[in-house]
C-alpha cells in the first residue's frame, strides 16, 4: 500500500511558512493541514498570526479555530485531528501540505507518540504547590538535577513539560529523555518530502520585531483584554502564550505597556531561536531562502509526480 505523500513546510516563527503554503498549495491542487499549537484556538486571531481571510478563502485550511481557549488540546490530539484531515483531503483526491512551526506536533504526527504513564493528579497539586510557593523555576531546577538533557530543551517557563517530565520520572523512576530514545519516534506513517525556510538571524529578527509592531496596530491588546473581558483566565495555558501572556502581564500585572510590547519581541526572539535549534536536528529537511520559490516549486513536483528529490 502506498504510503500519503505530506509536504511539510516548517521553520521558525515569522520566516514566511504560512505566504509560501498558500503559494504551494495553490499551485499542486492541495489543501493546508496547520501544525501551529496555537491556531487551533478560536478568538485568537492577531497574536497567533492566523493566516487572513484571503489566504483563508483561496485555500481550504485545516486545524485551526477548532477548540475554545480553556479547551484541552494535546500532541495525541492534533495527531488524531491531523490524521482525520490527510485522510479525508486525500480521499477527495486533493493534495495535503502540512504547514508549521510546532516541532512537538510535527513529530506526533510524523514519527509517533510517546505515550508514557498516565497523569498523576497527586503529583500534580504536590507540583502545584511547589510552584505556588517557589515559582516554576524550582521545578526547573529539579528537572536539572534528574534531567539534565530535558531541562536542557525545556524552557525554564513551559510549564506543562516541566511538569510532565518530572511527572514521568518520578512515576517510572527514569528520565523522559531515556524513554523518548527508547521509543525512537520511528513510526512512519507518510512519505515526506520536509521543506524549511531559512532567513539570516538579523532580518529574521527584523521581521519579527515588525510583526510584532503589526499585532499592536490590529489590536492586540483589545483582542487580549477581551479574552479576559470574557472569563478566560490569564493563566490558561494558550493565555500564557507568546502575546498574550505579554498583554496579560500588562493589563493583568502592572507592566508598562512599552515594556511588555519590548518583552514580546524578546521572548518572541527567543523562541525562534529554540524553533532553529530543534529544527536543525532533523536531517531529512531542506534548506531554502523564501526567494528560492522556483527551486521550492521543481522539488515540490518532483515529489509529487515520482517522490524522488
Amino acid at each position: 500500500m502506498n504510503k500519503i505523500k505530506l509536504l511539510v513546510i516548517l521553520g521558525p516563527t515569522a520566516s514566511g511558512k504560512s505566504s509560501l503554503a498558500v503559494e504551494v498549495a495553490s499551485s499542486f491542487n492541495a489543501e493546508i493541514v496547520s501544525a501551529d499549537s496555537m491556531l487551533v484556538y478560536k478568538g485568537m486571531d492577531i497574536g497567533t498570526a492566523k493566516p487572513g481571510q484571503d489566504d483563508l478563502s483561496s485555500v481550504p485550511h485545516h486545524l485551526i479555530d477548532i477548540v475554545l481557549p480553556d479547551g484541552a488540546f494535546s500532541a495525541a490530539d492534533y495527531r488524531t485531528a491531523a490524521t482525520r484531515a490527510i485522510e479525508d483531503i486525500t480521499a477527495r483526491g486533493k493534495r495535503v501540505v502540512l504547514v508549521g512551526g510546532t516541532g512537538l506536533y510535527l513529530r506526533a504526527l510524523l514519527e509517533g507518540i510517546f505515550k508514557g504513564p498516565g497523569r498523576s493528579d497527586k503529583l500534580r497539586r504536590e507540583f502545584a504547590n511547589v510552584i505556588d510557593r517557589d515559582g516554576l523555576c524550582a521545578l526547573h531546577a529539579e528537572l536539572a538535577e534528574v534531567d539534565a538533557e530535558a531541562a536542557d530543551r525545556i524552557h525554564p517557563n513551559d510549564e506543562t513539560r516541566v511538569v510532565r517530565a518530572l511527572e514521568v520520572y518520578h512515576l517510572t523512576g527514569r528520565t523522559i529523555t531515556s524513554l523518548h530514545k527508547e521509543h525512537g519516534f520511528s513510526e512512519k506513517t507518510y512519505e515526506t518530502l520536509k521543506i524549511g525556510l531559512r532567513k539570516e538571524r538579523p532580518d529574521l529578527y527584523d521581521d519579527i520585531n515588525h510583526r510584532v509592531d503589526e499585532m499592536m496596530a490590529q489590536g492586540l491588546l483589545a483582542e487580549v483584554a477581551g479574552l479576559l473581558d470574557k472569563g478566560y483566565s490569564g493563566g490558561l495555558k494558550p493565555m500564557q502564550a507568546l502575546g498574550f501572556k505579554e498583554m496579560v502581564s500588562h493589563i493583568e500585572g502592572g507592566v508598562e505597556l512599552p515594556k511588555a510590547v519590548e518583552a514580546l519581541k524578546k521572548n518572541t526572539r527567543n523562541f525562534a531561536k529554540r524553533q532553529i535549534t530543534w529544527f536543525g536536528k532533523d536531517r531529512e529537511i531542506r534548506w531554502f531562502a523564501l526567494s528560492d520559490k522556483t527551486a521550492i516549486m521543481a522539488v515540490a513536483s518532483k515529489f509529487w509526480q515520482s517522490g524522488k528529490f
